[in-house]
């Protein structure tokens, strides 16, 4: 779970801080740089398991080659940034497997990762995309009792907080940096079984980072600061792939493109039940596909049920939406929308799939009077911190953008970034760059590095038209469209008086 994120010279990305929660919707008009903080996600993820180039290769270019490693730095008209940094606040889970089937337990799970990247240049090969080498990669962890200090969202101390935030060791580092220029060294502090003395690394020539080849035997904590890292994915559900029927044999989990539903929904369905006191029994499949069609319905009225069709003469799993009339539709029949709605009930029930999950304009194809049920969903999706982290609770983050108007209105208030652009100052010359704003009243403002206040007219551009404000008495949370300080400034015959 990533409670901060600070990003310096990574496209448009500046002296960029941020704090998430649970849920953050980020939104922006286009091109504001909205898609940069989440391959600055992407990047992150990637390096935590390849090596400088291939991870630098897989984003997105802007306006050029993807293999220009030039393309991620920062630009000011021709000159580029010769070095980016990173720096990560974050919750860890408490375990780990390495590439080799062991487990390792972390001693801290409140952590803090540095990385700062420098450009190298091939001066005698114009045509060369360069290479990347680290300057600087440290991992220290937070203290426990410095814990309240950092998480600044509501949360519960006793039952959510008291079951992630884990300390027990004293020394700062378990990843640090030392020396300057081609005398740089790395240095990996075990923390396993034994404490042997540091492994020092020279950063001049390596390929990769050190986190990204811990293991359970050496450094335990900072193995689960990779996998971690590592499930930060970009959810880019394409309506092909979760058309397609699965072999009875397939992979059972979801991919980022939302591949494997059919497998997926019929691993959760079949999947036995661990009951400390009954033992192992089995689950009834009608009990998990009763809760996707129930979540389906307040997409489309017209559910009845929601089913795998095994055909075990084709070895075929085929997805199945049952209407109230009776009528079955197979998942190719169904549109966009739904299957993307599909895909994400599915992903709530699913407590293996953990981490940050990263989401662009989710409301594309919802009707605009649905938006309401897909955004629950997807708070729903994100992890409860008022109840303990367990199987139905799993340590899992959700981030979005959007540049709806429905959405912007309907998001809880103290979930809301707004992306602006901003001009600034660097060697002279004037260049814009992304910053994100908060609203003012919210857990963000009171942040201690005064976050940036999203002006009222500025809000105003979202909400112009927007949906009516909620007349439900018993709404948990205030939305945007709800603020008291808004209402004058709604259009007439949207706001309510009193």
């Amino acid at each position: 779970m990533i409670i901060r994120l600070k990003v310096n010279g990574f496209k448009n990305l500046v002296d960029v801080d941020v704090r998430f929660g649970p849920f953050t919707c980020i939104a922006g008009v286009n091109g504001v740089g909205k898609s940069n903080l989440f391959d600055a996600i992407r990047f992150l993820s990637a390096l935590a398991s390849q090596p400088l180039t291939k991870a630098a290769s897989s984003i997105r270019a802007e306006g050029g080659s993807a293999s220009d490693l030039r393309n991620l730095l920062h630009r000011i008209r021709g000159n580029y940034a010769d070095r980016m940094s990173f720096e990560v606040e974050m919750i860890v889970p408490p375990e780990a497997v390495d590439d080799f089937g062991q487990t390792g337990q972390a001693t801290n799970t409140m952590l803090r990762y540095s990385l700062e990247l420098g450009y190298c240049g091939d001066r005698n090969n114009a045509i060369s995309p360069g290479s990347l080498e680290i300057l600087k990669e440290e991992l220290s962890h937070i203290k426990k009792g410095e814990a309240a200090k950092h998480l600044l969202f509501k949360h519960s101390t006793k039952d959510w907080r008291a079951t992630v935030v884990k300390a027990g060791r004293r020394a700062p580092f378990f990843i640090s940096t030392e020396g300057q220029g081609d005398a740089r060294i790395i240095k990996l502090h075990q923390d396993g079984g034994s404490s042997g003395r540091p492994l020092p690394r020279s950063a001049s020539n390596l390929p990769r980072t050190v986190l990204s080849a811990a293991n359970a035997a050496e450094s335990p904590t900072v193995l689960c600061a990779r996998r971690e890292m590592e499930s930060w994915r970009i959810l880019q559900l394409e309506p092909s792939a979760l058309r397609k029927p699965d072999e009875i044999n397939a992979p059972s989990h979801l991919t980022q493109n939302g591949g494997h539903l059919p497998a997926t929904l019929y691993r959760l369905a079949h999947a036995p039940i661990d009951d400390r006191k009954k033992g192992i029994s089995n689950r009834d499949p009608e009990y998990i596909f009763t809760k996707v069609a129930n979540r389906l319905s307040t997409l489309i009225g017209d559910v009845s049920r929601v089913w795998i069709d095994r055909d075990d003469r084709r070895e075929i799993l085929t997805l199945q939406v049952t209407g109230k009339d009776g009528t079955e539709h197979p998942a190719r029949s169904l549109s966009d929308g739904t299957l993307r709605f599909l895909a994400l009930s599915v992903l709530e029930l699913d407590a293996i799939t953990k981490g940050v999950l990263c989401l662009e304009e989710p409301e594309n194809g919802i009707h605009p009077e649905r938006i309401p049920a897909i955004l629950q969903l997807l708070q729903d999706i994100g992890i409860d911190p008022d109840e303990p982290v367990d199987e139905t609770n799993p340590l899992r983050q959700v981030i979005i953008n959007t540049h709806s108007p429905a959405v912007v209105s309907e998001v809880p208030d103290d979930s809301l970034l707004v992306a602006e652009t901003k001009e600034d100052i660097w060697d002279s010359r004037r260049f814009n760059k992304v910053s994100f704003s908060c609203l003012s009243d919210t857990w963000r403002a009171k942040a201690p590095e005064k976050t940036a206040i999203v002006s009222k007219g500025k809000l105003m551009a979202y909400l112009n038209p927007a949906s009516p404000p909620s007349l439900k008495p018993t709404q948990r949370t205030k939305r945007v469209v709800d603020r008291n300080d808004l209402q004058m400034l709604l259009p007439f015959g949207r706001r309510i008086d009193g």
